[in-house]
């Protein structure tokens, strides 16, 4: 059997811990304080609500990161994106030859941040990166050791750094989750990244009515009228116009609404209103949000700094960057991830392909 680790006790690692579980797989759970997976810790169980239901036990939970990736053939991330960083400096000391860290999800070039923070340390050990392009639940977490699962994705591309070492991450995954499909490279997974599209501008512009409901509204359908609809996808061209630099046919966010979820509509708008995979799910409490924090420097920012190293303007991008920057009183272009943050200041299109492609730039 294929052990597992979950770095990371939210919303979507206590979701993705118990449905390994349920699947009958070895699972240990690692979150860094305490407090949120006590109840797990002391009795080893996740109850489920929602799509699936019932309670699971796991292998146990722990605030030790070295104990929970120990002997684990799979580390799962499940971390806001700008906790990437920091995870695989923490993860860095303790990897073992053989292991697959796979990001859930990268966002945007998250599987390029953690290769480089592991060659800054010095890691020597044959260890695989990869990263998943969206996370492939809905959920949301109602207590500590308590999970609501939405709706699970029909299928979430996965891809590894380098593109070389797909062959291992198939074969792992095809063993752990059918539901995850193994594509060329990561250019598929970091630039196809829906969340920059759903995420943050729907936030931006509901965010007085976040403010003044604490957000009890549906976030997606309630949240996305047609005009904010048409926000999204300028979002949505400029980001295929980013991915398209690569020689690579983007996936449009619709075509993703009917490839995760078997939903169609005659335009953006119509189709997120006919997932019935949005239904109960309710705005952010807050402005201050992963939302913002995650997807505005972690997924914007790179998408946008591609585009301008190749000459593409993301102008829609740009604005709801800017945006962010006032509301939150923060500059996202300072902390977020850019080409040269990821080592691709002076690189070319083929210089960054061939990194992809075979690890080497």
């Amino acid at each position: 059997m294929i052990k597992i680790a979950v770095i990371g006790a939210g919303n979507g690692g206590q979701a993705l811990a118990a449905y390994l579980a349920f699947r009958g797989l070895d699972v240990t759970l690692y979150n860094r304080s305490y407090k949120r997976i006590a109840p797990i810790i002391k009795n080893g169980k996740i109850r489920m609500e929602g799509y699936i239901q019932g309670e699971v036990r796991i292998s146990s939970a722990t605030t030790n990161i070295a104990e929970a990736i120990r002997g684990r053939k799979l580390i799962m991330v499940v971390v806001p994106a700008f906790a990437h960083r920091d995870i695989a400096t923490k993860l860095a000391p303790h990897l073992e030859d053989g292991q697959i860290i796979l990001l859930n999800p990268g966002r945007t070039g998250g599987a390029m941040e953690v290769r480089q923070v592991l060659r800054r340390h010095n890691v020597t050990r044959n260890v695989v990166v990869a990263e998943a392009q969206t996370f492939v639940f809905a959920s949301r977490m109602s207590n500590p050791g308590v999970v609501k699962i939405f709706r699970i994705k029909n299928a979430v591309p996965i891809s590894a750094l380098p593109a070389t070492r797909n062959d291992e991450l198939r074969e792992v995954m095809r063993n752990v989750m059918p539901e995850f499909e193994v594509v060329p490279n990561v250019i598929y997974t970091s630039f196809n990244n829906i969340g920059a599209v759903f995420h943050p501008a729907v936030l931006l512009l509901n965010a007085a009515r976040i403010e003044t409901t604490a957000g009890k509204f549906e976030f997606y359908l309630e949240g996305i009228s047609p005009s904010v609809a048409k926000v999204l996808e300028a979002v949505d061209r400029e980001r295929c116009n980013v991915m398209a630099a690569f020689g690579v046919e983007p996936m449009t966010a619709k075509e993703w609404l009917n490839y995760a979820y078997d939903v169609l509509g005659k335009d953006l708008y119509e189709s997120i209103h006919n997932n019935s995979g949005y239904q109960g799910i309710l705005a952010p409490p807050s402005i201050v949000n992963r939302y913002i924090l995650e997807d505005v420097p972690m997924s914007l920012v790179p998408i946008s700094s591609f585009g301008k190293l190749f000459g593409i303007d993301t102008p829609t991008i740009d604005a709801v960057i800017q945006i962010a920057n006032i509301m939150m009183e923060m500059d996202f272009w300072e902390n977020g991830r850019t080409v040269i943050s990821l080592g691709f200041a002076n690189a070319t299109l083929e210089e960054i392909t061939r990194f992809v492609e075979e690890g080497e730039l």
